[in-house]
């Protein structure tokens, strides 16, 4: 088995321990400070062979371990391992030299999300589009100056004149997503709905709002080149 199905494996085991409301409880209850399993069946509520029959399947699956009490030797302790609940965090991306975010024509989407990448990370950016526009989109400008986004209303370009290597493309439109399906586009796609197409404030602001969120979800998920 190799790395990457060894984790995947350690990942399934641990969705399935938590797949159990009453593991999950255990979990919660563990979150903040150890407890002796009498004392989790008194918060819970739960049979003390029950509780036992979960902390089981708990500790198999790494999530918690067992310590004997420096006090009095004949009880337990358990403590939760937040280091396994961390490898249910979203993959990381490694060697990631700079993010470019690409869609049709550069005028919305992709300038969006590139200006919501420079607010919110120290990493180098770029948008760019299948078939640049002359300018950003004048509702774009506005949703950028609503939420203090730095956007330059004339900077366009064509894709093939902003990729190079080691960039991570993220289409933000399934058009250029399609067009650039092939071997030489790795990356990542959002399928996010033009608003130039709706042509108001709110499918603007929907635009805006999808792309915080995604942009949010990403950052933490990608590794600098050069870090290992």
């Amino acid at each position: 088995m190799n790395a990457e199905s060894s984790s995947l494996a350690r990942r399934a085991r641990i969705h399935a321990a938590l797949g159990d409301p009453a593991r999950l409880a255990i979990v919660d209850a563990l979150a903040l400070g150890d407890a002796s399993p009498g004392e989790i069946a008194h918060t819970l509520d739960m049979p003390t062979n029950l509780v036992a029959h979960h902390v089981k399947v708990l500790t198999d699956s790494g999530l918690v371990v067992k310590g004997r009490s420096e006090g009095d030797r004949r009880r337990t302790y358990l403590r939760l391992r937040p280091e396994a609940l961390a490898v249910l965090a979203t993959p990381r991306l490694t060697g990631v030299g700079r993010v470019v975010f690409v869609c049709t024509h550069n005028s919305a989407r992709s300038q969006l999300a590139a200006a919501l990448w420079k607010q919110r990370e120290n990493s180098e950016v770029a948008s760019a589009g299948t078939k640049p526009a002359a300018r950003v989109h004048p509702r774009a400008v506005a949703v950028a100056h609503r939420h203090h986004l730095d956007l330059d209303p004339a900077a366009t370009a064509h894709v093939t004149d902003v990729v190079r290597r080691g960039d991570l493309v993220v289409a933000v439109c399934d058009n250029a997503h399609e067009e650039l399906t092939g071997p030489v586009w790795s990356g990542l796609h959002w399928s996010v709905p033009d608003p130039v197409r709706v042509d108001t404030d709110e499918a603007f602001e929907a635009a805006y709002a999808d792309l915080a969120e995604r942009v949010d979800r990403l950052a933490p998920a990608i590794l600098p080149e050069g870090r290992p």
